[in-house]
């Protein structure tokens, strides 16, 4: 990374602190991104979107007090630009297809690789 190059700015959504730690660490790890901040639950995904407007989202379908469709479609209600990739443990999962059809742009599989991870927040 050059000094004239902005680090892409990630915003990391799941109820797990494991998984945010694990995907913050992820991030961390590339010269290019950095973590722009957590969120435990969907109210508090909209909530840090609205206050960090980071680059990518990245959020999960299933948590509490307000799941991760619900918290794509107010943020993309809000924030029609927004970019959005949903994380689900399983492959095929059909709500990944209705977070999709709520505005996310991609889905990850949680288990998914760290190179992959990567790669699908710089596409």
């Amino acid at each position: 990374m050059t000094s004239e190059t902005i680090p892409i700015r990630v915003l990391v959504c799941d109820d797990h602190p494991m998984m945010r730690e694990g995907i913050a660490a992820v991030i961390a790890s590339q010269p290019d991104m950095c973590l722009a901040g957590e969120a435990g639950d969907g109210r508090e995904a909209v909530a840090q979107y609205r206050v960090l407007q980071p680059d990518v989202a990245l959020i999960d379908i299933q948590m509490p007090d307000m799941n991760g469709i619900e918290a794509i479609q107010a943020i993309r209600a809000e924030f029609a630009q927004a970019r959005i990739a949903v994380l689900t443990t399983y492959r095929g999962d059909a709500r990944a297809l209705q977070a999709i059809r709520s505005g996310a742009q991609a889905y990850l599989l949680k288990s998914a690789l760290r190179k992959e991870l990567t790669e699908a927040i710089r596409a």
